[in-house]
């Protein structure tokens, strides 16, 4: 299979990070997003986000797999640090309190605070992304279901998460195979033709998806109801993953990372917010 069509999919690989406990990952994902989250100082934000890039090449996460998502990131990013900065043009200077100036642009004043709180910012969203892509790209999503039943989470609930993370790779091949198929009727989706076509013949292909899409939640529905799903109070898992010792390392490690950072921000800036300027 092309590896553009495993984006969002289950990566089956044997790793440190794909022998962990779905639950685990789960922890350790939401330790160091508040982590990073929690604190603007942007030592710790690189710090993270080294470590979080290292994972990736510790969960043999190719580039090709994960370009779309980060091509979609990068425009989140530069958007919103556009649309932050001309709604609040003095926002770091009201941080940071102080204001040195570095240009004006159509009567605006550039700032190095505010310069350096929209480059902390961005970093903050560019940190997370990778921790994402590592949980839905190595977890798979019975063993998760089956770690969250495991710490009493209803399993109804359970399949139901599941059934959400399989869900992404089923209609990526969906959409995959109603465009190719528009094309083949002739229907221009290519880069030949002009934006607005393209985007008028993008939104044919929205209709089938919805009904193939609603047509595989029935298929899935009826055959959970002639299964007996949800007959019983609980039930077993085929697939299931014991929690171990590198269970415990990776929760103790992500774990100390997020005190680490409260420490930081409490005790050495006395603030969330790293200030250079004073």
């Amino acid at each position: 299979m092309n590896m553009k069509m495993k984006l969002f999919s289950y990566n089956l690989a044997d790793t440190f990070i794909h022998r962990l406990s779905g639950l685990t990952k789960l922890i350790c994902f939401l330790f160091l997003t508040f982590a990073v989250m929690y604190s603007y100082d942007i030592r710790v934000i690189l710090v993270v986000m080294v470590f979080s890039i290292l994972l990736m090449r510790l969960a043999q996460i190719q580039f090709s797999q994960v370009r779309l998502m980060v091509i979609y990131v990068l425009i989140f990013i530069f958007t919103n640090a556009i649309i932050s900065f001309f709604f609040s043009p003095e926002f770091g200077t009201t941080i940071y309190g102080t204001s040195h100036e570095f240009a004006r642009v159509f009567g605006i004043s550039l700032t190095y605070e505010q310069l350096f709180y929209q480059v902390t910012k961005m970093f903050k969203y560019a940190s997370v992304i990778p921790l994402g892509m590592i949980f839905l790209l190595t977890t798979n999503p019975s063993e998760f279901a089956s770690s969250l039943n495991y710490i009493k989470v209803n399993y109804k609930a359970a399949v139901a998460v599941a059934l959400t993370l399989r869900y992404f790779p089923d209609i990526q091949r969906d959409y995959r195979d109603i465009y190719l198929a528009q094309q083949a009727r002739g229907l221009e989706l290519s880069r030949k033709a002009k934006f607005k076509d393209r985007f008028k013949n993008s939104l044919l292909i929205v209709i089938p998806l919805i009904f193939s899409t609603l047509d595989r939640v029935e298929v899935i529905s009826n055959a959970m109801d002639l299964r007996g799903f949800s007959k019983s109070k609980t039930r077993t898992w085929y697939t299931s993953r014991k929690f171990s010792r590198q269970d415990a390392l990776a929760l103790i490690v992500s774990g100390l990372i997020f005190i680490a950072t409260v420490l930081v921000s409490i005790f050495i800036n006395r603030s969330r917010f790293y200030n250079p300027f004073i």
